[in-house]
Parts: structure tokens; sequence; C-alpha cells
């Protein structure tokens, strides 16, 4: 079982639990993969297996490992997606951070998942992704988010005009700080923060999300997943800012982006105790008697 190590930074009292992770991927018969950054944050805290090799790219990776596990919180793993790419290697987020909706494993609970993936007892849970279409090359080669489009103001001092198409038909214009096109994955993400509902993973569907929206009677819409949609953002003659994900640009005023369903999916890992919903009610404490 080859597995890849992927993290950007790790806290002192983390440092056991992935001396742990490290220690029985070593008795495995496999191979341990390090992401190149990481390992240079970890060489003088972790004693690694002999055979440990480093990766930097999608191409250092894909064919050579069977899962890539994401050690930090949900951001870190968002930086995975760009690296796993359409390569179909499952993706296993292990939870260093706080709340963690992706990363489903508590640090608590490395061992015991790294025994049920290597006996194969796992569900993988095929995730959405949203492609940027135009303009080709804002983000670099690889231009599709397993969460979140977002279009937000540069400046404090104004809003933005977002014009909306859903396939060549006009939706609306929204007089806001920004506006966010989430996928299922993406609902309980920034858009849950905004008031956005939340989706089940196996929908097909996006949600279409305001940011502080200046009229009070606009709310989120869900649309299709067939949906092309096209946003133009204008700001007073300011430029604003694009986030795919983790990533971000700044773009000119009134430029379009054009976006859409991708054509490949992400594959995560989810052990067999744990589902969705079980996921919605322990994280945002659902069915909790909070009256005391």
């Amino acid at each position: 079982m080859n597995v890849a190590l992927f993290g950007k930074s790790i806290a002192n009292n983390d440092i056991p639990y992935v001396q742990r992770l490290v220690d029985r991927l070593g008795t495995m018969g496999g191979r341990v993969f390090v992401y190149q950054p990481f390992m240079n944050v970890l060489k003088e805290k972790i004693k690694f297996p002999l055979q440990t090799a480093s990766f930097i790219s999608q191409a250092d990776i894909q064919g050579n490992v069977d899962y890539l596990f994401s050690i930090g919180g949900d951001g870190t793993l968002l930086d995975t997606i760009p690296l796993v790419g359409n390569t179909g290697i499952p993706i296993l987020g292990i939870n260093m951070g706080r709340l963690g909706f992706l990363s489903g494993i508590s640090k608590e609970e490395i061992i015991p998942a790294v025994e049920e993936i290597f006996e194969k007892r796992y569900f993988l849970d095929q995730r959405t992704l949203l492609r940027l279409e135009s303009p080709e090359g804002l983000f670099g080669p690889f231009h599709s988010a397993l969460n979140d489009l977002t279009i937000y103001r540069s400046s404090p001092d104004s809003i933005l005009t977002i014009h909306t198409y859903i396939n060549n038909e006009f939706l609306n214009t929204y007089w806001a700080d920004g506006l966010i096109v989430a996928t299922p994955t993406g609902s309980t993400a920034y858009s849950l923060s905004c008031t956005g509902p939340i989706i089940t993973p196996d929908s097909e569907n996006f949600v279409i999300t305001p940011i502080a929206s200046h009229n009070l009677t606009v709310r989120p819409i869900v649309v299709p997943d067939k949906s092309i949609i096209k946003i133009v953002a204008e700001g007073r003659g300011i430029d604003c800012f694009a986030g795919l994900d983790s990533r971000n640009q700044k773009i000119a005023n009134s430029i379009e982006l054009i976006m859409r369903k991708e054509d490949f999916k992400i594959n995560l890992l989810r052990m067999s105790n744990k589902n969705f919903f079980q996921t919605i009610r322990e994280k945002l404490k659902w069915g909790l008697d909070i009256r005391n």
C-alpha cells in the first residue's frame, strides 16, 4: 500500500500522531511519499522509513501511490485537489484543525482508519468539481474547484454589481460584497456562512449565494449542475478578486467568468462508520438540547 502524505505545517503536539502514522505505514509493505515542502517541515521531527520518497507534482505520484492522506484541516485538503487532479487517487482527510467537514478523520482515529483502508473496508465518495472555462489560464493549468468559485470586492468602500446568467438566460443582478457559486461539497463551507442551503454530496446541483446582498429579498438559489453559469462583475471602475477554492486572483472590471461542471470527480475516502448526515450532526451540533 503506497501512500502519499500531504501537509503544510504541523503543531508540536501533533508530531506523535504523525509519527505513529508513518510507523504503521512502514510496516505495511508499501512505500511512503511525502510532499517535499512538508518533508522539509518534518525532517527534524519525524523518523521516516528508509525508502521514503518525496514528491512535488502530480507526475510524481500518478501511478505510484494508492492513496493520498491530507494532514491538516479542510484548507489543506483543498490544496491537494490540483495535485490529484483527474488521477482518481482517493484522498483521506486527517483533521488536525478545528471544524473539518472534509477532513473527517480525527488524529485519534488515524491508526484504526489506516487498518480499515488496508483491509479495503471503506467507501469512496465521488465529489463533483466546478470548472472555470473562461478566462482560460486565470488560475494556471488547473482551473477546477472542489468547494466553490467566489467573486468578492477588493475595496471596502464600494459594493459590486454582479450580472449572472444561467445557460445564457439572465438570472439576476446582485448588488453585494460578492457572489459564491458552490458545489454540493462547498455548500457546507463559505456558502453556508452566507445563509446558503446544505446540499447532500450526491445532489446534482450548484448553489449560487450572494455575500452581504444589499437587496434583502435576494436569496441563494439552487440550479442543476448541467448549467453553464456566467458572471460579470463591475465595481465603480475598480478591479475585484476571484477565488477558486484556496487560490485567489485579481481580475479586471467587467471580465466574464464562465463555469460548468468538471468532466471528472474527486474520490474522498470515507470510513465504514461515518456518513454525511452524521458529520452534519456532529459538526453543526444538530439535535443537541442547548436550553440549559
